[in-house]
């Protein structure tokens, strides 16, 4: 385990070296996975999520330590399985603008992050007629236009993410009521013109 610089509660990532290192579907599935499971997983429970063999899943774990996006965690057993963990329980990333190729990192790592995302949406609308009528009632694709200040927009994420807050994953996977499931909740204000 380490003490470095992703071992805050969160951190901004600015290198175009580790951006371009997530930047790569199974890696970004790594780390959505990794960030909702506290006490880490191993190679072979992680390769069940990203559809990779246990092997190519090991590989991606380590180039992510290689850049301290991943860490080892304590065993959970014998010592002979190594258990990974996130190595931060989230990220910011922002490019530094006088950094060679770090815009160009920026967007790489934004497009593959929506790129994830808006699988993960199609695959919804096409088995969403499959999911229970209160599922389906309770799912929401909502799109409007505001008209706001910088401050004012900053104010309103500021109350999005305290209303979300208390429902994240992590902190409520030992304590979730019965019947709850994993909700991907994608967030997205930006200035339209």
């Amino acid at each position: 385990m380490t003490d470095g610089p992703f071992s805050s509660p969160g951190v901004r990532v600015s290198d175009p070296q580790v951006m371009r290192a997530l930047a790569h579907p199974a890696r970004i599935e790594i780390m959505d996975y990794l960030h909702n499971n506290d006490a880490g997983v191993t190679a072979t429970e992680c390769a069940g999520r990203v559809g990779l063999s246990p092997s190519a899943t090991s590989y991606h774990l380590r180039e992510l330590a290689k850049y301290g996006l991943v860490e080892q965690a304590a065993s959970r057993g014998d010592g002979r399985e190594r258990v990974w963990r996130a190595a931060a329980r989230n990220m910011r990333f922002r490019a530094e603008p006088d950094q060679p190729g770090a815009k160009e990192a920026e967007r790489t790592l934004a497009d593959a992050y929506l790129t994830n995302d808006f699988q993960k949406m199609h695959d919804w609308a096409a088995r969403e007629g499959d999911e229970p009528e209160a599922w389906r009632e309770a799912s929401l694709l909502s799109r409007m236009h505001l008209l706001l200040t910088a401050e004012e927009l900053a104010e309103v994420n500021k109350q999005v993410m305290a209303v979300l807050e208390p429902y994240r994953a992590r902190e409520r996977e030992a304590g979730a009521p019965e019947g709850a499931r994993r909700v991907l909740m994608h967030y997205l204000v930006f200035p339209d013109a």
